[in-house]
């Protein structure tokens, strides 16, 4: 049976391609929302944001989680983590990283935020970006 890559699944995907196809899927079903608009779309919820950075933490389960189901969080956070590195790359063009691992995120997060928030991006620029990206995660050895 294939995932299902709807915001109202409980699969969660744990793996960086996975989880940059699943976003990929979400940014296309509910589009990119922005600012005061932000959590806009078909069925959003306050805990489900639509906008490129947003639809990675959706695909690595945030808000998406069942009750009395047990899910490998740690293996899913590193996944997620991976995820948003080689997106912020493939973003960037080069390698974007630092020494220490918390400004590593900032710095991929700043990258992705940065990228989303240019005039006239659209939720195809996004679901294009992830799909690179995660051709590219399946070939990198983490």
């Amino acid at each position: 049976m294939p995932t299902r890559h709807t915001p109202e699944s409980i699969v969660i995907a744990d793996t960086p391609a996975a989880i940059l196809e699943w976003a990929a899927r979400h940014i296309e079903h509910v589009g990119i929302h922005q600012g005061p608009h932000l959590f806009d779309g078909p069925g959003r919820t306050a805990t489900l944001p639509c906008w490129p950075r947003g639809a990675l933490q959706v695909a690595a389960g945030h808000g998406r989680g069942a009750a009395g189901r047990t899910y490998d969080w740690d293996r899913i956070d590193r996944a997620r983590d991976q995820a948003f590195g080689i997106l912020a790359e493939t973003l960037d063009g080069h390698p974007v990283d630092a020494d220490d691992p918390a400004a590593a995120k900032a710095l991929h997060r700043e990258v992705i935020d940065r990228w989303s928030a240019e005039p006239g991006r659209t939720a195809a620029d996004a679901a294009r970006a992830f799909r690179t990206a995660a051709a590219r995660a399946e070939h990198a050895l983490f």
